[in-house]
């Protein structure tokens, strides 16, 4: 099961439940997280797009670049094929040398 960003972010403060009139700790609304992320972009001055599947995006390529497992990134962002993991590949550069034919040498 995949959580959303408004499983992480609980509100600040409780409210009583209507149904159980309990007092319950709800969680932010996914505009609320949207909004957050547009203000904090305009604030940085960041000219480009930016929304929580960004966050999304970052997470996934930062954990290529600490040489992760690709399985095990799979799992995390819950793709079933691990093909859908392997796009964000294109944005590791390689630290490997290119390959030289011994007919090239």
């Amino acid at each position: 099961m995949r959580a959303s960003l408004a499983m992480v972010f609980p509100c600040s403060q409780p409210d009583w439940a209507k149904e159980t009139g309990e007092l319950r700790r709800y969680h932010v609304q996914e505009t609320d997280i949207q909004r957050a992320i547009k203000a904090a972009t305009l604030r940085a001055g960041i000219p480009k797009r930016v929304s929580p599947h960004t966050l999304r995006h970052s997470f996934a390529t930062h954990l290529l670049q600490a040489n992760y497992d690709i399985r095990r990134i799979q799992q995390m962002l819950g793709h079933s094929n691990v093909r859908t993991t392997m796009i964000y590949t294109h944005t590791i550069k390689s630290d490997l040398k290119p390959l030289k034919s011994p007919l090239d040498l």
